[in-house]
């Protein structure tokens, strides 16, 4: 027994013990013990906590290995089997750490969240905190760093954003920090989904909460402080605001930003994420399933702040007319977000027959949308002929549009030099399946174009259609879009695109008649509503007075509806939901950029950002990655497969936003439906 206290030149004692260092960081404290590779982890972390002899709640810490970056969470494995030996260092630490947290809206707020969870776990847990339905389209991302500043300025104006946006929470709340998931053994009852007979939760027309708050968000810490705040947009204070934000140059500068972006099936703590540091919660995956204002106005108001800021900071590009429309839809849902504020605070206990509000939403289910009688519309597919201008740029650059008359069956457009020719072979022919299509439109010029990239084995070619008018325009606009994903005119989405087009091209038109165009008053600010592009280009009078007329067209709408309008319209534009990342494809001598987008893959001009050539994802076999050389590679069932290697961004990423729109792909919409966590890490950690 002298000999037990003997240590060895390996440091081990004579009795086969050895000393496991360890940090206490909630005491600030190195602590020994003295142990054998057959201890179990739960035993290391009792007899830590018996050294320590501190009168404290431990149970949500954990051991922390700092060298591996992994969290020892087998707690009856055994060190032997985790691989520790005594030069290891572990830390004691909390699992729930804080994290200041940027919605959507730009608006700061403190959470603790499970630092030791993977990623989609402690998202999914914020979401249903937050009263948002469908976590799986949102995710984590670092705040991107503006190249132009320097790293101390930088931490500066952080600071000051903060201060200037204040807590989310309302001053005087219980607490201004919300615990994120299941702490101390209480459960959040706040569901990801929602059964059909369920009761609305949410007024259709303003989407304020139709019953008392504590009942809105059930066992939810929000129900403590303001939970409305969440789904009331609030207008922009200061155009200082905008000028502080990192607004993206160039392409280039967009694939950076989602370099970002967290890995969803590592912890956080694996990812080298500090307590107290700033993570952007956004919509990753532009896939929004089963958007229903019913029940989802604080998902709605955050889709709107997300779009409305991508539009201001010009991550996406709009057109004039567009932004004036986006800038006129601004300034109506700020005016009633502040009526809808005054209303609430003055009614904010008013009762709902929950019986009749059930029977509605039962009713409007199953009456749904407007049906035909006819039954052609069943048995035949339905078909577009009409006189249409052609242009080929790389054949006819010199002659410009030529009219043809042109047919439309199933997925293909057939060309004839007249209609009497129509019966006969058709000069040009061209299928859609799998082709990009882009609108082209300015209303004050009369100009409705489509842009056609038809995919064909060396690349793309490049066909325009011009159309007459809006209403032409909207039915072959509609039709290229479905036949470019392999449907016909007979699917039921076929009148609701054409529905869509013809009301986002209405939302466009300037008012001609000056005497309903309210006066400008000193509430409009348009430094706060439209991009700094078009403030250079005109005076702010100048602006006021299109915003006001553009208002016009949009005036009777009410709150929720103008929201999912500007919703719908940032759908409409064309580079929505491309994600951009650098990559060097196969054969290629240059970086170019690599699009991900919810049905496809795109090869793109890292200059222009035009299409070079399109992939469906309903046309791939498989995906493989090479993790070594960060390649990845992706087999389809009747094209040569595709490689490339990812520049400047870990391939994980990459891999992960291409599993991710396969799995949401799979949602069904049986309400009931929980999510399959194990078929997304299957599909989008590329390990497990």
């Amino acid at each position: 027994m002298a000999l037990d206290g003997i240590r060895m030149p390996d440091g081990c004692y004579a009795d086969g013990t050895w000393e496991l260092k360890m940090h206490v960081t909630d005491l600030h404290r190195d602590v020994s013990l003295r142990v054998t590779g057959e201890i179990h982890i739960g035993g290391v972390m009792l007899k830590l906590v018996e050294k320590l002899d501190v009168k404290k709640d431990w149970s949500d810490h954990a051991l922390w290995w700092e060298k591996k970056k992994t969290w020892l969470l087998k707690t009856h494995w055994t060190l032997d089997k985790y691989g520790i030996q005594a030069d290891a260092r572990l830390l004691f630490t909390p699992q729930h750490k804080l994290l200041r947290l940027q919605l959507p809206n730009m608006k700061h707020m403190k959470v603790k969240v499970n630092f030791s969870d993977r990623v989609f776990k402690a998202v999914s847990d914020i979401c249903k905190t937050f009263n948002i339905r469908h976590p799986e389209e949102l995710s984590l991302l670092r705040k991107p760093r503006d190249p132009k500043k320097k790293k101390k300025k930088l931490e500066e104006a952080e600071e000051d954003d903060l201060e200037l946006e204040g807590p989310l929470l309302t001053p005087g709340s219980a607490s201004e920090i919300i615990y994120i998931g299941p702490v101390k053994g209480s459960i959040y009852s706040s569901p990801g989904l929602y059964s059909k007979t369920m009761t609305p939760t949410y007024d259709s027309r303003d989407g304020s909460p139709l019953s008392p708050t504590s009942a809105w968000f059930g066992d939810s810490p929000l129900s403590e402080g303001n939970p409305s705040i969440l789904a009331v947009s609030q207008p922009i204070s200061s155009p200082d605001i905008l000028v502080k934000l990192y607004k993206p140059q160039s392409l280039l500068d967009k694939a950076k930003i989602n370099q970002g972006w967290l890995d969803s099936s590592r912890s956080l703590m694996e990812q080298d994420v500090k307590e107290n540091e700033v993570l952007l919660l956004r919509f990753k995956y532009h896939s929004f399933f089963d958007l229903n204002p019913k029940y989802d106005a604080i998902r709605v108001n955050q889709l709107y702040e997300q779009s409305k800021w991508a539009i201001l900071l010009e991550e996406i590009e709009c057109t004039e007319e567009e932004m004036m429309m986006f800038a006129a839809l601004q300034y109506h849902i700020n005016k009633l977000s502040i009526m809808s504020s005054d209303n609430h605070m003055n009614n904010s206990e008013k009762e709902v027959d929950e019986v009749d509000a059930a029977l509605s939403d039962l009713e409007i289910t199953l009456e749904g949308g407007k049906t035909s009688n006819t039954l052609g519309d069943i048995t035949s597919i339905p078909e577009l002929a009409d006189y249409v201008k052609v242009f080929k740029p790389k054949k006819l650059t010199l002659k410009g549009y030529k009219q043809y008359w042109c047919t439309f069956k199933d997925i293909t457009i057939s060309c004839y030099k007249s209609k009497e020719e129509s019966h006969g072979t058709p000069a040009h022919q061209m299928n859609l399946r799998g082709c990009e299509v882009t609108p082209d439109v300015n209303i004050s010029g009369q100009k409705f174009n489509i842009k056609l990239l038809i995919p064909v084995a060396d690349g793309m070619n490049e066909i325009w259609l011009r159309c007459d008018t809006e209403k032409q325009y909207a039915h072959w606009m509609a039709a290229c879009r479905l036949a470019s994903k392999g449907k016909t005119m007979a699917d039921s989405s076929y009148n609701l695109e054409v529905q869509n087009i013809l009301s986002f091209l209405k939302m466009q038109h300037m008012n001609p008649d000056p005497q309903f165009i309210e006066p400008i008053t000193t509430d409009i600010n348009p430094e706060c509503l439209v991009s700094p592009r078009y403030l250079k280009k005109y005076k702010n009078k100048q602006i006021s007075a299109r915003i006001l007329e553009a208002h016009q067209n949009v005036a009777q709408m009410s709150l929720i509806e103008a929201k999912m309008r500007f919703i719908q319209a940032w759908q409409s534009l064309p580079e929505f939901g491309i994600t951009h990342f650098l990559a060097k494809f196969q054969g290629g001598k240059r970086e170019e950029l690599i699009g991900i987008t919810y049905n496809r893959l795109i090869r793109m001009d890292a200059g222009t950002g035009d299409a070079i050539k399109t992939w469906r994802f309903s046309n791939m076999k498989q995906w493989n990655v090479n993790w070594e050389i960060k390649m990845v590679t992706v087999e389809f069932a009747d094209e040569p497969s595709l490689s490339f290697i990812c520049a400047e961004v870990d391939c994980k990423v990459v891999h992960e936003f291409i599993g991710g729109y396969i799995f949401l792909s799979t949602r069904a919409k049986d309400q009931n439906e929980s999510l399959d966590e194990e078929m997304f890490y299957k599909l989008t950690s590329g390990w497990v």
